[in-house]
């Protein structure tokens, strides 16, 4: 068991890491070659690098900034989701200072779709480190903890709170363009969020009708630890009476539903429903 514990931990830091070389390669290699400003503590950090004419490092205010952040979120979401956040600031922050020194032009020469590219590529970057409990830290920090309290999406959160950054930005060259590419990638950002976050959380209902339901359930619930409840039914053609099992389950874990079913009882008739927003022990919190 601890064995296996290790491995699954082992394997949310490498998935974090993952998602946090997504998020610096597009960065810089769409975003700051462009002098394209985005959101959170990393247009921060891009202001701050044209401001001091590219003296400070993005990658070195990035970690300055966080430092303090850092505190609050082991403060209020728990010391494990510190730990995590600790060592997304770091690698973050070298990944930036490495894709940095190596990357000095775009590599798009089109400003709109390098913009697309890094909203995509951020956004992905961002939705896998949160699914696995991580964070660049920042506003994903804020919209982590608001993600506690309320069922708000962290996208919307952080697309609000980045208005204001990119805002920002204006002071770096006083043309309005600039400010829409910044916008334009913070929208692509938050819905690519949206999408990757959303997708990890669906549920999926399934209704299975067997003569062997009892072996069925049983297999749901030894292999998969999934709870199954059984319901009277009747069919209205034969009227004959029967069983019918009902399982709410991850999406992720459709493929060990059916799989098991069909084991069980390869005649076993089963329909399969996405529910969007499932509540309880083992699903998400119902908050308020």
């Amino acid at each position: 068991m601890q064995r296996k514990a290790i491995v699954s931990e082992l394997r949310t830091y490498i998935l974090i890491t993952f998602g946090l070389v997504i998020y610096a390669f597009g960065v810089t290699g769409f975003l700051i070659p462009h002098k394209i400003v985005g959101g959170g503590v990393t247009g921060l950090s891009t202001i701050i690098y044209f401001l001091s004419d590219k003296v400070i490092p993005v990658g070195v205010s990035y970690l300055v900034i966080n430092a303090a952040l850092v505190g609050i979120a082991m403060k209020i979401l728990g010391p494990k989701f510190g730990i995590k956040t600790i060592y997304a600031v770091f690698i973050n922050s070298a990944l930036l200072g490495i894709f940095q020194a190596h990357i000095h032009e775009p590599l798009l020469d089109d400003r709109f779709m390098s913009t697309i590219i890094a909203g995509i590529l951020c956004g992905a970057g961002v939705g896998v480190s949160l699914i696995n409990g991580g964070s660049t830290a920042g506003t994903d920090i804020v919209a982590m903890i608001i993600n506690k309290y309320r069922n708000i999406p962290p996208g919307k959160v952080i697309l609000y709170l980045d208005v204001i950054i990119i805002g920002s930005s204006y002071t770096l060259s006083w043309h309005f363009s600039e400010l829409i590419y910044g916008y334009v990638q913070m929208g692509v950002l938050a819905y690519t969020i949206d999408m990757v976050f959303t997708g990890q959380m669906q549920s999926v209902q399934f209704f299975i009708f067997s003569e062997k339901y009892e072996q069925v359930a049983d297999s749901i619930t030894r292999d998969l630890h999934r709870g199954v409840t059984v319901l009277d039914c009747q069919g209205w053609y034969t009227g004959a009476a029967r069983k019918m099992l009902v399982v709410v389950a991850r999406k992720g874990e459709m493929q060990g539903i059916m799989r098991v079913t069909k084991q069980a009882d390869p005649d076993a008739f089963l329909t399969m429903n996405t529910v969007m927003g499932v509540y309880g022990k083992g699903f998400d919190t119902l908050r308020t």
